[in-house]
């Protein structure tokens, strides 16, 4: 009998215990959401995780002036899929494209965004595992490029610079392999996926691809065989400036424009030239 009242006291002490903790969980959860309750989740979808230091910059802007507004980055591999996630509403904002890339989308897929902010200029380089020269590569030698219109156009202008191939007309907007009056070198151009271009370097004699897939395969635009010259104030180079995209009818939402404020700021402009190490250009005044 008195086995069975001391077991009897063990388990309600046991019972008391366990509803003093849960209470607490409650408690806690009940002091979680009240704390949260006013702040705002923005996703922004970019492509790889480069940009990831300047985002957290922004963060850290939004969370000094207290804007209750808390930044959540989606990573996609390629853009496309960025846009199409953005456009169907599972995103706020994207950060990752310059004006051609997006106009190019719109017109293509009849997108309803638009360009909120500009951020900053990424140069196409020209990266080699193979050469050291422009003046090694021969003929038959073959050379990754983008896969998609405006940076396809991009590539070609770059190799046009470095003297590979000669366009017909190296200011306009997308040449194809088709504007192409000369090859010199007789390098053979192939288009691939911007992505798997890294990847493709120590079998190909070279290779340009977008500076962010550059910054997370853990190389530098130092490692640039050859590097192609910024002008922010050149016209030319304005259907190539970044840009923060939302969803044409939220282009005037005042959370987004807080995040705008927050970008364009010295703290960010710094952690962009961190980063990238001077390769990337900010455009915005602050």
């Amino acid at each position: 009998m008195a086995t069975k009242k001391k077991a009897k006291r063990k388990l309600i002490a046991v019972l008391v215990v366990l509803a003093i903790i849960a209470a607490a969980g409650i408690g806690y959860s009940v002091y979680r959401s009240t704390r949260n309750a006013g702040e705002k989740t923005i996703t922004v979808g970019l492509v790889g995780n480069a940009d990831d230091a300047i985002w957290d910059a922004v963060q850290k802007e939004l969370d000094n002036e207290k804007a209750g507004i808390k930044i959540e980055k989606k990573a996609f591999q390629d853009g496309i899929y960025a846009n199409q996630a953005q456009a169907n509403g599972e995103l706020d904002l994207t950060a990752f494209q310059h004006y051609a890339f997006l106009n190019q989308e719109k017109s293509e897929k009849g997108y309803k965004l638009t360009a909120i902010a500009e951020t900053y200029i990424s140069p196409l380089n020209l990266y080699s595992k193979k050469y050291k020269s422009l003046k090694d590569f021969k003929s038959g030698d073959k050379v990754a490029i983008p896969n998609n219109a405006t940076n396809t156009g991009r590539a070609l202008k770059v190799l046009d610079a470095a003297g590979l191939i000669k366009l017909k007309d190296n200011t306009k907007t997308n040449p194809t392999v088709d504007d192409i009056a000369e090859n010199p070198s007789g390098i053979d151009i192939e288009l691939n996926d911007p992505a798997s271009i890294i990847n493709l370097l120590p079998d190909y004699a070279a290779g340009i691809t977008n500076t962010n897939f550059i910054i997370d395969a853990g190389m530098s635009t130092d490692d640039a065989l050859y590097q192609a010259p910024i002008d922010t104030n050149n016209k030319s180079f304005k259907p190539y400036i970044n840009i923060i995209v939302a969803r044409s009818d939220q282009k005037d939402n005042a959370d987004y424009q807080k995040v705008v404020k927050a970008y364009h700021t010295k703290s960010v402009a710094d952690a962009i030239n961190e980063n990238y190490k001077g390769a990337v250009v900010p455009v915005f005044k602050y």
